[in-house]
This record gives structure tokens, sequence and C-alpha cells, in this order.
């Protein structure tokens, strides 16, 4: 079972405010997987780049929450130790694809990321005054700042693929 419904979004409000962090942490996920696919899918060098750079940025913020919520859940901790040893050794390539080009679907995933920008804004936002210790406040608001400069990042690259205007933006 998901705790979020297919669009991502959480079924219940989280109360703890380790839940809280799970919460940031599901949607850095939803972030990382948007942009692996919409790379795999594009043949555009510029914009694969913007996609990648954001994306490791939200890699980064997810290892950043990731080690807060060790920090403030011993028993996440305890499992982090215990399954630490999964990860030794060369990293495994993952499977071939195949990727299908289609510059109107990458414009509406610019668009689509942009919408998910916003949204992560919002929530952290939301939880920022809830969290009861300042590191955990910091760093969320660090991940805020970021995921504001990619909002303004995917907007240049729409505009300058998208043959309409937008009124008030050149």
């Amino acid at each position: 079972m998901s705790y979020t419904y297919p669009t991502g979004f959480p079924q219940g409000t989280a109360c703890l405010f380790t839940n809280k962090l799970r919460e940031v942490l599901i949607a850095e996920i939803i972030a990382i997987n948007g942009y692996q696919a919409h790379i795999a899918n594009s043949d555009m060098p510029d914009v694969n780049e913007a996609w990648h750079s954001i994306m490791e940025d939200e890699k980064k913020h997810y290892g950043w929450i990731l080690s807060l919520l060790r920090r403030y859940d011993p028993v996440e901790y305890q499992m982090h130790l215990v399954n630490q040893a999964r990860r030794a050794g060369p990293k495994s390539p993952m499977q071939a694809f195949t990727p299908q080009y289609d510059r109107q679907i990458i414009l509406n995933n610019l668009r689509e990321d942009i919408k998910g920008e916003l949204e992560a804004v919002i929530l952290y936002e939301e939880e920022l005054p809830l969290l009861p210790y300042p590191d955990i406040r910091d760093t969320l608001q660090a991940v805020i700042d970021e995921e504001k400069s990619h909002t303004e990042y995917l907007t240049e690259i729409v505009l300058k693929y998208d043959p309409d205007l937008y009124d008030g933006l050149d």
C-alpha cells in the first residue's frame, strides 16, 4: 500500500515531525523519478542538462532530509546501519531503455515539473513552522530556496521553446 495517491499527494496528515520529514522524502523521490524519466525521453541536450542539474539537487535534498530523519528517529538510524552493507561493491548498471522523443511532450513535462516545484515549495513552507528543531528548519529552508530556483530555471527553458507568449514574461 502506498502512503500517497497516484498523483503523489499524501493520503493522510502527518502529525509527528519525523513523518513530516518522510513526506518531504516522498516528494523528493517523486521529483527524482520524474526528472529521470524526462531525461530518458528527451534528445534535447540543453533541456536534459537543466533536468539533470535539478535532479542532482533533488538527490541532494533527499540526502539532507534522510540524514535528519536518521538523527531524530533512532529506529530509522538502526535500520540504516543494518542495511548499509547492501550497498557495498561497484555500482551495477541499470536496464537498457529505448526512448521515444517528442518535443511537445517535453514542453508538457517541463510545465509539469514547474508545477511539482511549486507544490514542493507550498508543502515545505507549510511544514516549516511545525518543525521543532532549528537544524531541520534551516535545512528545509535551503531546500525551499533551491526549489524556487528550479522553478525559475525550468520557466526559462519553457520560454525558450514554447512558441506561445506568456504575458508579462519575456
